[in-house]
């Protein structure tokens, strides 16, 4: 994080934590479904930019596995719910 300000790790992590929430809120209530694989997506795009950061930085694999794990995940999220078995499909 040593590429960061204080308020944009805040504002990163906050980000998340945003795009966590989007990701089960609107399932569990079903109020606009559709913002679950936005958020993903959403998701999938801040991996990938915590990915070229440590890949940047010449962090070991064992830094940046679990953006990889996550980004995996959320691109699972992504393509099932905008494709395969979307909200009321």
């Amino acid at each position: 994080m040593k590429h960061f300000s204080d308020a944009q790790v805040r504002g990163i992590g906050a980000a998340e934590i945003l795009g966590g929430l989007g990701l089960i809120l609107p399932a569990v209530t079903g109020i606009a479904v559709i913002l679950v694989p936005i958020a993903a997506t959403g998701l999938l795009l801040t991996m990938i930019g915590a990915v070229v950061i440590h890949a940047k930085d010449g962090d070991p694999l064992k830094a940046f596995a679990p953006s990889i794990v996550l980004g995996a995940v959320a691109l699972l999220v992504a393509v099932g719910r905008f494709w395969i078995v979307p909200f009321g499909g």
